[in-house]
């Protein structure tokens, strides 16, 4: 999903984006819609459907997702999940909706699966058959055992680069303010954050969804980050400082909760930019 510049998205368990505009910018973009409207079928041109290539969750759930991107009106969308057997694929779960993004999850069983996603506007996609298997460490993550309670959280704050530190040291100063502790600089949450960052710069895409389906949660556990409570995210991308983005999402509502969440003790900040030198931003937090 592309974003102009200065965009941003949070999420803890649902994402909130933000793209605010200066009053100039609003203003110039109100006389362009005046002044050239969007003609219908470029418009319909604009508006695809994608789907998620089935994986296995950390609960052992076979997963995917649909998502409509860029439709001027919204549509009855359906998603499929089939298993690969011998004759007609078989479907094994069906669901469909009008708000743009469908999730589905199954109970597994080992085998091969794809998935379809069809809007009724003409619109469809199947995603790459994937084998999956049930078994812990083939094909999915098995979560470690929350660490007690006495087990230190890592102390350094130099995990990254001297972008990335100096927005954990400006969003600790933010939080100082509320009353919240300091957060330690993870490396595995380092290691999730940069991921994403390098992802999105490399592909041009700006989501908390990677193209491959996964989620941050995914690509935290993917990192080698083990147990935890509570996790979030923001994103942004096109601010050229660190002190630029922690500024924006500090004026953002949602982005500013998660920064302001005392209950996190531990962040992972990544910054990467893309071949134009635009800077993705990414902030993953933990509670442990």
């Amino acid at each position: 999903m592309r974003r102009p510049l200065g965009a941003l998205a949070g999420l803890v368990s649902l994402a909130a984006v933000c793209t605010p505009l200066s009053p100039a910018q609003a203003a110039t973009a109100a006389e362009t819609a005046a002044a050239a409207p969007a003609a219908p079928a470029a418009l319909a041109a604009a508006c695809r459907v994608s789907v998620a290539k089935p994986r296995l969750s950390t609960a052992l759930k076979i997963q995917s997702f649909a998502v409509r991107r860029g439709c001027f009106r919204p549509a009855l969308m359906r998603i499929r999940i089939l298993r690969a057997v011998p004759g007609p694929d078989r479907v094994v779960k069906s669901g469909a909706g009008r708000k743009g993004r469908i999730t589905l999850a199954i109970p597994c069983r080992r085998g091969t699966y794809y998935a379809v996603a069809t809007d009724y506007r003409g619109n469809s996609v199947k995603s790459k058959p994937v084998k999956l298997s049930c078994a812990p460490g083939r094909g999915t993550t098995t979560p470690a055992p929350t660490p007690s309670p006495s087990t230190p959280p890592p102390a350094s704050g130099t995990a990254g680069t001297a972008e990335e530190n100096e927005v954990v040291r400006l969003t600790n100063a933010e939080r100082a303010k509320g009353g919240c502790r300091s957060l330690a600089h993870d490396p595995r949450l380092r290691a999730a954050a940069a991921g994403h960052s390098t992802d999105m710069a490399r592909n041009g895409f700006f989501d908390h969804d990677s193209q491959d389906g996964r989620g941050f949660l995914d690509r935290i556990r993917a990192a080698g980050f083990t147990g935890g409570s509570s996790w979030a995210e923001n994103i942004a991308a096109g601010q050229p400082t660190p002190a630029s983005v922690v500024r924006a999402w500090m004026n953002s509502p949602g982005h500013r909760t998660n920064i302001m969440n005392c209950r996190f003790n531990l962040i992972g900040v990544g910054a990467v930019k893309d071949a134009r030198g635009r800077i993705y931003w990414t902030q993953d937090f933990a509670a442990r």
